[in-house]
């Protein structure tokens, strides 16, 4: 999956949720940390980290350093991280979660351009402790 194609998907994730009350401003292509900032529906402002996966894993993956950068952000922030892979969609909101242990894990040095992998501190989170899921019975997502 290109650079192109995941700023097409963020772009139609922040499309979806503002068109579910959400007032999101898609800003993936700098150099921040996450891709979307803006309100929830509830007014409360907020930041979402977006990964879109090829491929099912029980547990999702995110960085150590992606969430210490997002835990550095302003305090009244709300951080999400939002994943979407071929059984479903899942949101975690972050400042609410207990976090899991670390693990070391073998993964690309970028997330889409380098076949290079290194080992990188990284956060298994259950699937079951994201706020908000939505689960394609039919385990394949037309998106992807």
């Amino acid at each position: 999956m290109g650079i192109e194609r995941v700023n097409r998907l963020e772009k139609l994730f922040v499309t979806f949720l503002n068109f579910e009350g959400w007032d999101l401003k898609w800003c993936g292509k700098g150099f921040e940390h996450f891709d979307a900032k803006g309100k929830t529906p509830k007014g409360l402002e907020c930041v979402i980290e977006m990964k879109f996966r090829n491929k099912y894993y029980e547990d999702k993956m995110l960085e150590k350093y992606k969430y210490d950068k997002l835990m550095e952000l302003d305090n009244k922030l709300v951080k999400f991280y939002f994943v979407c892979d071929p059984k479903g969609y899942y949101l975690f909101w972050l400042n609410k979660l207990i976090m899991p242990e670390t693990k070391k894990m073998y993964c690309p040095d970028t997330t889409l351009w380098s076949n290079k992998k290194l080992k990188k501190t990284v956060y298994l989170l259950r699937q079951d402790d994201a706020s908000l899921t939505y689960l394609n019975e039919h385990g394949e997502l037309n998106i992807l």
